[in-house]
């Protein structure tokens, strides 16, 4: 069973393994398939909700599939994803929805989107025993301040800042962060100034593991971020199926007789 702690042995021994999940019948293949860790990420909004962005998701619905994932894992770290305006408004609000997640959902950690506003909160949140992993780089909850999606830590100072909260957010506690849309070099000095594991997504090789998001590694989608990869045809195949049981139907193959049960005592009640 993978913890906070055995996470942290791997690191530079192992290459650690992430993807999201949103509901209890993937998470359960997921873990079945030896997946170390399992995020039930915000990108749900993006991914299954419908949203055109992450920020729409609420405290609810993170926490409705918190739930679900994990009473479908036995040996996955289960993280739930904090969503926009969940942290970093109120520090005592902050802090009782983290705990929210792993009490009434059971998650067994929080990711928070971070930045110089988050180092006392990972703080105060890993003194009272919730195990916090950070992420730098490509924050999509600020995607109207940073006006879009584009790579970060590309020029010199906002990289040494990249490199200075990953610092800071290790000494506050946090048991490891994910880099998103970094140039590599810079995801791999990040990696080598921590002793925390770095989990990258668009961040090169040279990360202690990586992260994708789990309707990009299906191919449910017809297009995937150019850091991503399509590992499967999902899509194609669910595509195939309902086509299947639409001429069964039509074609009235289906039901067929295995499929149906006759009661010989309701012959006559019409």
């Amino acid at each position: 069973m993978t913890t906070t702690r055995s996470l942290g042995e791997k690191a530079g021994e192992e290459p650690i393994t992430m993807l999201t999940a949103y509901d209890a019948p993937t998470a359960a293949i997921v873990d079945e398939a030896g997946i170390d860790v399992i995020l039930v990420g915000d990108s749900m909004g993006n991914a299954v909700l419908g949203y055109d962005s992450t920020l729409p998701v609420t405290m609810e619905e993170v926490m409705s599939r918190t739930g679900a994932v994990a009473r479908a894992t036995e040996d996955a770290l289960v993280v739930a994803d904090m969503p926009f305006l969940s942290f970093g408004v109120d520090g005592a609000e902050s802090v009782e929805n983290a705990g929210r997640m792993l009490k009434e959902a059971d998650a067994d950690a929080v990711k928070i989107e971070s930045g110089p506003h988050t180092v006392e909160l990972t703080r105060r949140l890993t003194d009272v025993g919730i195990p916090v992993m950070a992420h730098l780089g490509l924050t999509p909850q600020h995607v109207n301040q940073l006006g879009g999606y584009q790579r970060q830590g590309t020029e010199r100072d906002a990289a040494e800042t990249i490199v200075d909260l990953a610092r800071e957010h290790q000494e506050a506690g946090a048991f490891s962060l994910v880099l998103e849309h970094v140039p590599s070099n810079l995801a791999r000095q990040v990696t080598e100034a921590l002793s925390v594991p770095t989990i990258g997504i668009g961040a090169g090789p040279e990360t202690d593991g990586q992260v994708l998001v789990i309707t990009d590694v299906l191919g449910m989608d017809d297009w995937s971020p150019p850091f991503s990869k399509q590992f499967g045809d999902v899509h194609g195949e669910m595509e195939r199926a309902i086509s299947a049981f639409r001429e069964g139907v039509e074609a009235g193959e289906f039901p067929a007789e295995e499929h149906s049960h006759v009661e010989d005592d309701v012959e006559d009640v019409y």
